[in-house]
């Protein structure tokens, strides 16, 4: 079973949310709307909380985990990622922030209290070093992850056709 609960908290799916059946998704997670999480992710919400907003895709091999609340940081880092994004196959998100219409290319990993602004796009294998804010409209590439340039409009349509795309596929898979 791909849901589990934490102590007190269930994650919690709107409609049209796919989970493959390899996924485990526990604790304080919330999925929304024709949201889809693929083959052997896993999203964590045990010591914070994960929101995926609508029409977003976590795909295979995937890793979702937060930080938890403290002194020094009372909201700790939760994971929180947008409407329309694209995470790919084994990316490592944590604790980060994602905003609207991005794609975090496969096997990138983005570290605690990065911001990732509405329309960037993360190339496969970057890291994001804890902290950093990606600024909408570009292409960040490399280990750390620098700005490379601006998207082009062909790259930022592309971002929403690839969640819409994956959406298309999730209702494939519920038929």
């Amino acid at each position: 079973m791909p849901i589990s609960s934490y102590l007190d908290t269930t994650p919690k799916l709107d409609e049209g949310v796919y989970l493959h059946e390899t996924a485990q998704v526990i604790g304080d997670v919330r999925i929304g709307r024709d949201s889809s999480v693929w083959c052997n992710t896993v999203l964590r919400g045990d010591v914070n909380r994960i929101v995926i907003g609508e029409c977003s895709n976590v795909q295979d091999f995937a890793m979702g985990h937060v930080s938890h609340k403290n002194a020094a940081k009372p909201d700790g880092s939760p994971l929180v990622i947008g409407n329309h994004v694209t995470i790919g196959h084994s990316v490592i998100l944590h604790g980060c922030e994602i905003g609207d219409e991005c794609l975090i290319g496969m096997g990138s990993i983005i570290m605690d209290d990065v911001v990732v602004q509405k329309h960037v796009m993360v190339g496969a294998g970057s890291l994001v070093s804890p902290g950093k804010v990606l600024e909408s409209g570009h292409l960040y590439v490399g280990r750390p992850a620098v700005r490379v340039r601006k998207l082009t409009d062909e790259e930022t349509a592309y971002l929403k056709y690839s969640a819409e795309h994956y959406v298309r596929v999730k209702n494939n898979y519920l038929k």
